[in-house]
């Protein structure tokens, strides 16, 4: 067989492998979707849950999740950006380093499982709290820390030497050239890793088991700050959308509880794939933008228009 056949028959191979990723995925939507059908109808999305009667709704746990995974960005992400920063650009190779990401890697691998029964501990018993949001939020940030901070890292080391070197020959500061010029070339690969890990928050169950607890109080918006019944209190319990799935398959007694479980994973995929949408998008608008391409575009609009 000669090489050129060799290379067509490894393309082709590669090809089928790809269809048939892609088919699997397009049938897993199909399935999920149909059997969810209606979980856009507005008082699915927004009303309350029965615990006895058919035809709840999931309000209270979407409106969990998404504040969990807005409590959980703003605890991760300064973190991690720091942390990425120390790596690429102030840490000197050595023992040292090398200890900080075998850590990383190490806590990259935990299981979520574990995580959530560290969580259990440090932030729901020695602390007192209970099963609060907030235990929640800071057990899911073990979690994404590790691979955070790995994309941080990673973004500033990819941006160009040429970029740092010349803006120390202008005479910038070290900090200046960092913050003026790596940093808005290395935004939108950030962007992306924290759109990315904002879908893993948000599909994340275990961990929020043994932290965030199973029940969600009644939530009334005219609550005072320190009532567990405020939606903004960080300390009340907060069961989110997927423990909400994974309750009403395990233990629910209410008869349309597999439809409920159906529609609010149809909810969870569709939000997960907005995010990953959402990552490309941004991704793609932030290095338009600090490429200078709509810049450049719109100075050659202005030479045409004046030749």
């Amino acid at each position: 067989m000669t090489a050129r056949m060799i290379d067509k028959v490894w393309t082709g191979i590669f090809y089928a492998v790809a269809v048939a990723v892609i088919g699997l995925l397009i049938f897993f939507f199909a399935v999920v979707l149909s059997k969810g059908a209606g979980f856009w109808q507005p008082e699915f999305l927004f009303g309350r849950p029965s615990n006895t009667q058919a035809g709840g709704g999931i309000g209270p746990q979407l409106l969990n999740s998404f504040y969990l995974l807005v409590v959980t960005l703003l605890l991760s992400v300064p973190i991690s950006l720091g942390a990425g920063i120390y790596l690429a650009e102030y840490a000197k190779q050595g023992r040292i380093v090398g200890f900080i990401r075998l850590c990383l890697e190490t806590m990259a691998s935990l299981p979520s499982i574990v995580v959530g029964l560290f969580g259990l501990l440090a932030f729901v018993t020695l602390t007192g709290w209970g099963y609060t949001l907030l235990g929640g939020a800071l057990a899911v940030t073990i979690i994404n820390l590790p691979g955070l901070t790995r994309i941080c890292e990673t973004a500033i080391l990819d941006v160009p030497a040429n970029v740092k070197e010349g803006s120390l020959a202008l005479g910038a500061t070290r900090w200046q050239t960092l913050v003026k010029a790596v940093l808005p070339a290395a935004i939108p690969q950030m962007v992306t890793g924290v759109i990315l890990s904002a879908g893993r928050i948000f599909g994340e169950a275990a961990v929020f088991i043994y932290t965030a607890g199973l029940t969600t109080p009644m939530l009334r918006w005219d609550a005072d700050w320190g009532s567990q019944a405020n939606p903004l209190n960080v300390f009340r319990p907060a069961e989110t959308l997927t423990v909400h799935i994974w309750k009403l398959n395990s233990e629910g007694i209410v008869p349309d509880a597999k439809l409920i479980a159906a529609k609010s994973a149809a909810v969870l995929m569709v939000a997960v794939l907005f995010f990953n949408l959402a990552a490309r998008l941004a991704s793609s608008l932030l290095a338009r933008y600090f490429s200078g391409g709509r810049r450049a575009r719109r100075a050659r609009g202005e030479r045409s228009k004046a030749a």
